[in-house]
């Protein structure tokens, strides 16, 4: 049923819910509804592009009629400037909704990672983890109350506990990337962390192994695999007596797993332990001796070619022997990449008597030796996969001997 007659506080009063509806006689489209149970909702009927809309413009008593035929005439005025105030209202709505997901954590899931995921899947997963790792104590908070004070705080605590200024810095520019995208997004106006600037690293002093400690290294290893083929020879004769089912015979292998092959490539390869790990037979030619980091297992995006010395040549060379594999070079049980060797690494060095030194300070030791044979610093940072030459010049100092050269050219 619908009736004709203007809305007042009166007639909203005299309303029952038989009524259903009333149309103002004065504002065109302006209405009122009333529901089965008695509520009644002011409404603003209007066309857009040929089309019907009904916009809600609020319910009794929460705005009286005379309030909501006043904005009833404001709102037909934006429509006759050519603005859909539904639509608009309807955008309001989905910033709200989407206002509710600005705390960081939920941002990243419903947000950054789907976005991350379409510029490089395989890095995607590990940079989310780097800014839920290192600031598990933010995630609960909103993108716009994280302040650089707050990232203040929390590197002088990550400085007092030892941490190296360059993890630091890698923890907090991932976190300014996720920010200043959700800047561009316009999830948030701005963010604080501008403000905080880089610490300032020592690019210089590089640590590699001196010939002593490589000497060390590699002893311990062949230590390390004489030892766990006895074992394995031991406990098959154990089981053996008491029918017990038989590990895989190591004797005839030529490494007992694959810490040591993967310790030669990295040597011999200056690889980064992800590109390592993630390295494919496919993409393995030892026929021409050489290999190829494709660019999405590559940190900065982009492939490389890097030739096979001998000993790289004769690691691979063994470890297929021993594994006749394919898929990923270096594997678990599940025919996955294996995830980390940080236990076999510890103990390896404490095997070695080596100190302070990183799996990730194999690849300055690789670029180290090439330096100190005298390779060019270009061809150091091709085979390193450096974007910049700025990155390679830390390995410079190696080489003071050709320093002496060049200028003993103009004595």
């Amino acid at each position: 049923m619908t009736k004709r007659l203007k809305i007042t506080n009166s007639s909203i009063k005299a309303l029952n819910v038989d009524d259903g509806r009333v149309n103002d006689t004065e504002l065109s489209g302006f209405h009122a509804r009333i529901s089965p149970k008695g509520k009644i909702t002011y409404y603003l009927f209007y066309r857009y592009n040929g089309k019907q809309v009904n916009y809600k413009l609020g319910s009794h008593p929460e705005i009286s009629p005379s309030q909501a035929r006043d904005l009833a005439k404001a709102k037909l005025g934006e429509v006759a400037n050519g603005v859909d105030v539904q639509e608009v209202k309807k955008e309001a709505k989905r910033q709200t909704e989407l206002a509710k997901h600005t705390k960081l954590e939920s941002y990243l899931d419903q947000q950054y990672l789907p976005w991350l995921e379409t510029r490089n899947a395989k890095t995607a997963d590990r940079i989310i983890k780097t800014i839920k790792t290192g600031f598990p104590d933010y995630l609960d908070k909103q993108l716009s109350t994280l302040l650089a004070w707050d990232i203040e705080k929390w590197r002088n605590l990550k400085t007092k506990s030892g941490m190296s200024p360059s993890t630091i810095n890698g923890y907090v520019n991932t976190l300014k990337g996720a920010l200043s995208r959700a800047v561009e997004w316009s999830i948030i106006e701005n963010h604080d962390l501008n403000k905080v600037k880089s610490l300032k690293t020592d690019n210089v002093v590089v640590r590699y192994l001196s010939n002593i400690e490589e000497t060390s290294l590699f002893n311990t290893l062949r230590s390390r695999d004489h030892k766990v083929k006895t074992e394995r020879e031991n406990g098959n004769l154990f089981r053996q007596q008491r029918n017990y089912a038989l590990l895989p015979e190591l004797r005839n292998a030529n490494y007992c797993d694959h810490l040591e092959p993967l310790i030669i490539l990295a040597v011999n390869t200056g690889m980064r332990k992800g590109e390592i790990l993630g390295l494919e037979w496919a993409h393995v030619d030892l026929e021409k001796e050489f290999l190829t980091v494709i660019s999405g297992n590559s940190k900065s995006g982009k492939g490389r070619y890097i030739p096979l010395n001998k000993a790289a040549k004769g690691a691979l060379v063994n470890w297929l022997n021993d594994t006749n594999s394919q898929g990923f070079v270096f594997k678990g049980v599940d025919e996955q990449p294996i995830k980390d060797i940080k236990k076999a690494w510890g103990n390896l060095l404490k095997g070695a008597g080596i100190s302070d030194f990183r799996f990730h300070d194999l690849r300055h030791h690789f670029a180290s030796k090439l330096v100190m044979a005298g390779v060019d610093l270009n061809t150091v940072r091709e085979l390193m996969g450096h974007s910049d030459l700025k990155m390679t010049l830390r390995y410079a100092h190696l080489a003071p001997e050709h320093k002496a050269a060049a200028v003993n050219l103009i004595g």
